[in-house]
């Protein structure tokens, strides 16, 4: 099973103990790509300076709704253009936990959204109980690329989202007794979610509690294909190839330039 971990943040001080061994562990088992999302000034940085040290991790800038009223756009363009960079994210909007106010919120996703059409790059939204003002701001910007990381919506708005075009992304938070996302898998087409960790936050089950991380990402695969009655390698092997379209991974150098990682059995 090769596995595409699209949203980690391996650059956090939760991994410095162990940092550079995880990763070579993660490679070495099944994890063959890891995007790791910037969310602020110093994680974009960091990010984008961890993915250049590993040919197959890239990067995403941005800033995250929390951090809004530190949004820096001069940051965002000069990153943006770095080649390890591959979207605009994690930003959106969190009407939850409240820690930015709603209109610097939607300013400055507002913002990155259009930057990141400007710079023809996938957007990679957080979204927390903010679901349709999420979506008027994306098709206000023109959004043609978008990922719903950690898919917190319901069948309804789902529907929306794939009828607008983007993708959605699976966190561990579908192996919880209490996930209200089962019927969301269900109708999900294969070509049209991703799976993630979102490490170190939201470890699946039976690992809640710990320190989350790339490792546990084929516990997400496992449930999504007993929800949906295919096989594991099924739902990794599609979530593989999504990914791999989806953030526009360039051939890998050490192999032959016809190949394609995403086509990969």
């Amino acid at each position: 099973m090769k596995l595409f971990e699209t949203h980690a943040h391996l650059d956090l001080p939760d991994f410095d103990d162990d940092r550079e061994s995880l990763i070579s562990k993660c490679f070495n088992q099944d994890i063959e790509y890891i995007i790791n999302i910037g969310f602020n000034k110093e994680t974009s940085i960091s990010s984008l300076e961890l993915a250049k040290k590993h040919l197959h991790i890239f990067a995403t800038v941005g800033f995250h709704p929390h951090d809004a009223t530190d949004f820096d756009a001069e940051l965002v363009k000069r990153l943006a253009r770095e080649k390890k960079v591959v979207a605009i994210g994690e930003i959106g909007l969190d009407f939850f936990r409240n820690l930015s106010p709603y209109t610097v919120q939607r300013e400055v996703f507002a913002n990155q959204a259009h930057l990141a059409v400007e710079y023809e790059l996938p957007v990679v939204v957080h979204d927390r109980e903010a679901h349709q003002e999420c979506y008027k701001i994306l098709k206000d910007q023109g959004v043609k690329d978008a990922v719903f990381h950690c898919f917190s919506g319901d069948i309804i708005f789902a529907q929306q989202v794939l009828d607008a075009g983007w993708m959605m992304s699976f966190t561990g938070s579908v192996t919880y007794n209490n996930s209200q996302l089962e019927n969301v898998v269900r109708i999900v087409p294969m070509d049209r979610f991703m799976i993630e960790t979102d490490c170190p936050y939201l470890p699946p089950h039976p690992h809640r509690g710990k320190r989350n991380s790339p490792l546990f990402l084929h516990l997400i695969a496992s449930k999504i294909a007993e929800i949906k009655g295919i096989s594991p390698n099924e739902v990794a092997e599609a979530a593989f190839a999504n990914a791999h379209k989806f953030f526009r991974i360039p051939p890998d150098p050490v192999k032959p330039a016809h190949h394609k990682a995403g086509h990969k059995k």
